[in-house]
């Protein structure tokens, strides 16, 4: 029996408990649960683009707080290390630079950009030295398109878990993204992350909080699909509107689809319209507060400002209103479970089970 049962029936169901989002204990366990289970965006090709390339950074900088580091080395291959030298501890690369390998300022240890041992001053007397344990911890690496992502200790494969989503839009052109840092934005709420991915799941509240939105979309044939790790709502927007001009092959090919709003499992949306990609992602900060990033790339400029694509902090702002109301209710003495909506709410209750079962 689960700790947080939630029936797969949703006519039955009730809402996973709020100690899920207001138990430090529980909160914690889900940092390794989930997250150090699960696959996690790391930025893309760009932050590495020639041979010798390194980059550093901290991966979910507030939780996890894990310290990696991304490298191209001579013959271009792209390698997720982990960036804590083998010797004692201190890390290795400090700042995005340029070079042939990685040494450590601490004690003069070497490696190569795929993170095997090279040399090691004053070391000559050490028996068994060096052994697998002295090369730098190299992690799983995907990438989609220009799109990097990786995991510490993956409870499933790329493909199990992205596969879905890149075969629904698989004639998108991702090789072509450029990176748009400033229509990108951070925002700090002070919500539990679970909340704000579950306001996301479902567009039950689009014609309630999001006036501009609603005006674009059409409410009546917005859709939620759902997959083992992911989920997908399928905005149709209303005639006239801008739209995507789908290929013959794509399932969807004939339908007004102004946006396709995928989330994948624990804490990342991609909101893909006809001029590019949303993407944001919802990293946990402590146990009612978290940071979500708004990263935006474009393979059609001309059609940015149109759609169910444009005004996106504005739908921020709404999203974050009410989201930080939600966390002051759960707080509530008299709140512990609600209901479903059977027809708008089947992605918070995919999301409600799958917290479930991460949480065992």
């Amino acid at each position: 029996m689960p700790r947080f049962p939630v029936d797969p029936d949703i006519s039955r169901a009730q809402t996973i408990s709020t100690e899920v989002y207001n138990n430090p204990a529980i909160y914690s366990e889900a940092l390794e649960k989930m997250f150090a289970t699960s696959w996690q965006y790391i930025g893309d090709t760009g932050r590495v683009p020639d041979p010798g390339s390194i980059y550093p950074f901290t991966l979910l900088d507030g939780s996890l707080n894990e310290p990696l580091v991304l490298t191209r080395d001579k013959e271009s291959a792209l390698h997720c290390l982990s960036n804590v030298c083998t010797h004692r501890g201190n890390l290795v690369a400090y700042e995005p630079c340029q070079s042939s390998q990685l040494r450590c300022k601490y004690h003069g240890r070497v490696f190569d950009l795929a993170g095997q041992f090279q040399f090691m001053p004053e070391f000559k007397e050490v028996v068994g030295f060096p052994c697998a344990d002295d090369h730098l911890k190299q992690l799983p690496l995907f990438r989609w398109g220009k799109l990097l992502f990786t995991a510490l200790h993956p409870k499933a494969d790329p493909d199990a878990v992205f596969g879905d989503v890149i075969r629904r839009v698989s004639w998108l052109p991702m090789d072509q993204l450029r990176h748009r840092p400033d229509l990108s934005t951070v925002w700090n709420v002070e919500a539990s992350w679970a909340l704000y991915c579950e306001n996301y799941l479902e567009g039950f509240h689009i014609p309630f909080v999001h006036g501009g939105l609603s005006t674009v979309l059409d409410y009546g044939n917005y859709t939620t699909e759902l997959f083992r790790y992911s989920s997908l709502q399928l905005g149709i927007g209303k005639k006239g509107d801008t739209c995507f001009e789908l290929p013959p092959e794509s399932p969807d090919y004939g339908k007004q689809v102004a946006g396709y709003y995928f989330w994948v499992f624990p804490n990342m949306m991609f909101n893909f319209y006809p001029w590019g990609l949303s993407f944001n992602l919802v990293e946990p900060t402590g146990v009612n507060t978290c940071r979500v990033t708004f990263v935006v790339y474009t393979y059609d400029e001309s059609k940015l400002g149109a759609g169910a694509g444009s005004g996106l902090d504005q739908v921020e702002l709404e999203d974050e209103e009410v989201v930080n109301n939600v966390q002051k209710g759960v707080r509530s003495r008299f709140y512990r479970h609600g209901r479903y909506s059977v027809t708008r709410e089947q992605g918070t209750h995919h999301f409600h089970r799958l917290l479930s079962e991460f949480l065992g």
